[in-house]
């Protein structure tokens, strides 16, 4: 069976490095979030660096899920001095799971948050596409598909929540997420 890959990306205001009190809150809420997402109902994994550095995501080991990479409009730091983003790839069973993980809990308070952390740059910061079961999507595919849902808007193999496509390709809707079916051209 088909699972969901998820891709986030977002600018952050401050280097990761940054000492301030909002990137080490950041920090403390993101390791809090990620625990708390991982035992929630449909989640199935998410890229983690083979040596768990903090800040460290260029220069990382990330295993199957390939070398790390940002989209082209990243115009900031890489390295761990000056890296100012937040970036996370997983697997979900459905988009229905990964909604009630990502808008539920710490996870909403998180994004209730956001723009305290992140800049706004009127980009899409999230997109899902689906791959089939036993593949590992890695970074650059999930910014091949950032780029695209940017430039193209949602498509069967990018989409965002309130434009989401089942497995097959078909426009659908989850209860509470996108629109009405009359309005699913």
């Amino acid at each position: 069976m088909p699972h969901l890959a998820l891709y986030t990306f977002g600018v952050l205001k401050s280097p990761l490095a940054d000492p301030a009190p909002l990137t080490r809150e950041f920090y403390d809420i993101g390791a809090a979030v990620y625990r708390k997402i991982s035992q929630h109902p449909g989640y199935l994994a998410h890229a983690e660096p083979a040596d768990n550095d903090r800040g460290v995501l260029f220069e990382a080991n990330w295993g199957a899920w390939g070398e790390f990479a940002v989209p082209t409009w990243y115009d900031k730091g890489r390295t761990v001095e000056t890296t100012a983003l937040a970036a996370t790839l997983s697997l979900w069973t459905d988009v229905r799971a990964a909604f009630d993980a990502i808008y539920t809990g710490l996870h909403r308070e998180a994004l209730n948050r956001r723009y305290d952390w992140f800049e706004r740059t009127g980009r899409p910061n999230y997109v899902f596409w689906w791959v089939p079961d036993g593949v590992i999507p890695t970074w650059r595919d999930g910014v091949a598909k950032l780029e695209h849902l940017h430039d193209h808007g949602p498509a069967p193999h990018a989409f965002t929540f309130h434009h989401a496509f089942a497995q097959d390709g078909t426009p659908t809707r989850t209860k509470d997420i996108g629109p009405k079916s009359d309005q699913v051209r």
